[in-house]
């Protein structure tokens, strides 16, 4: 007999999604996948032969002084002690999971917000809080309203947030903070994107930076600037959070994987990562532009949305409410195109049946153009058009 908890497992929506998309001729604007172009065979030469062996559960020393220092840039108050390195940022959603979460814990989120995070934490039977995103940050009000009712944590993606690649503005990163130390409720700031920016005049200093009272789990990630199949991300955490977070670690795979840390490292301290992240952000900007551009062509009179100043999404909201977009994702499919319908990005599902999240990171900018130009004529078609 299984464990009560499997009743609240369910599938990855985006994963199916991406199964389908492997299909020949496809145009997938679903995932968050990196440009082919840009992920690179690593060089194997000069592997020391201990990488093969077990390692500490905390990670490679060197990779967490790094991170420790990269950190300490952005502002962060620490050191390596409390870098933890991990498979993927994603283990550090799961284990804060673990950490904090009862059936029927309260856990404060932004609406939209990351669906894999959604997953796990309904997964251990949280009880999500929304508050409503807005153009520069949560709406505060709602933000302090649910603070009130003490969640355990707030999970926060304020830097070219996903889905809606939105970036907090500076007083909204003030004010968040600010009610987080009022209430001295943990932040969990997940911030994967913060190196693909393309308008250098956001904020980006993590919230975290500004906390003073409350504890904090900052995440991180080399997935989305040098290859997401290395799986190596990292949390720093305050000081007493540390230690329990270690042990779930140790619980969970031991260690995360020593050759993907020590290619990382050694991309960091011998490679040109300042070069290839210019190089990165200059690819992404052009592709940027360029779906904007084909959506106000395709799709000007169907949706709004805000240009991203960073990351890999557009958030499109449908100017005819009528149209789910879940229903239009089987139709698209069926023509070779792949998107993300917005339900599944917010904690009450009915929410967004009109929105959709579109990746321009993936595509070449000849499928760029054809994908928008099928979404333009689906959404025409569809019968709310």
């Amino acid at each position: 007999m299984v464990s009560r908890r499997v009743e609240r497992l369910t599938s990855s929506l985006i994963r199916d999604v991406l199964a389908a998309a492997q299909r020949p001729g496809m145009i997938s604007f679903a995932g968050g996948l990196p440009a082919s172009e840009t992920l690179q065979l690593p060089d194997f030469a000069g592997v020391p032969a201990s990488v093969l062996q077990y390692g500490p559960s905390e990670g490679e020393p060197a990779l967490r002084d790094a991170v420790a220092e990269q950190a300490r840039q952005m502002g962060l108050r620490c050191d390596a002690s409390q870098v933890l390195i991990l498979t993927g940022s994603q283990q550090g959603i799961d284990l804060v999971a673990k950490l904090m979460i009862d059936p029927g814990t309260p856990v404060l989120l932004e609406a939209p917000t990351y669906l894999a995070a959604l997953q796990s934490f309904h997964f251990f039977g949280a009880d999500c809080l929304a508050t409503p995103l807005e153009a520069n940050g949560p709406d505060l009000v709602q933000f302090r309203a649910q603070l009130a009712r003490r969640p355990a944590f707030s999970y926060l993606i304020p830097t070219f947030q996903n889905p809606s690649g939105r970036c907090y503005d500076r007083a909204h990163r003030d004010a968040v903070a600010a009610e987080l130390d009022a209430a001295q409720v943990m932040l969990v700031e997940d911030d994967p994107y913060r190196e693909l920016v393309y308008d250098p005049s956001c904020d980006r200093t993590p919230i975290c930076a500004r906390l003073e009272r409350a504890p904090w789990v900052y995440l991180g990630t080399f997935s989305k600037t040098l290859a997401p199949g290395l799986r190596v991300g990292y949390l720093i955490a305050s000081p007493e959070l540390f230690p329990l977070l270690l042990r779930l670690k140790q619980a969970s795979d031991l260690h995360s994987n020593r050759l993907g840390q020590w290619l990382v490292l050694r991309q960091l301290e011998q490679g040109d990562y300042p070069g290839h992240l210019a190089r990165l952000r200059a690819l992404y900007r052009d592709r940027r532009d360029q779906m904007h551009a084909a959506l106000s062509a395709e799709l000007g009179g169907l949706a709004h949305w805000q240009c991203p100043p960073g990351g890999l999404f557009f958030w499109l909201q449908l100017n005819h409410e009528g149209v789910d977009t879940r229903t239009l994702l089987p139709k698209a499919l069926e023509r070779g195109l792949a998107f993300m319908p917005g339900e599944p990005f917010f904690p009450a599902a009915p929410a967004a049946a009109s929105a959709m999240r579109l990746n321009f990171s993936h595509s070449d900018p000849a499928s760029l153009q054809r994908g928008m130009a099928l979404l333009g004529q689906l959404l025409r078609e569809s019968p709310a058009g």
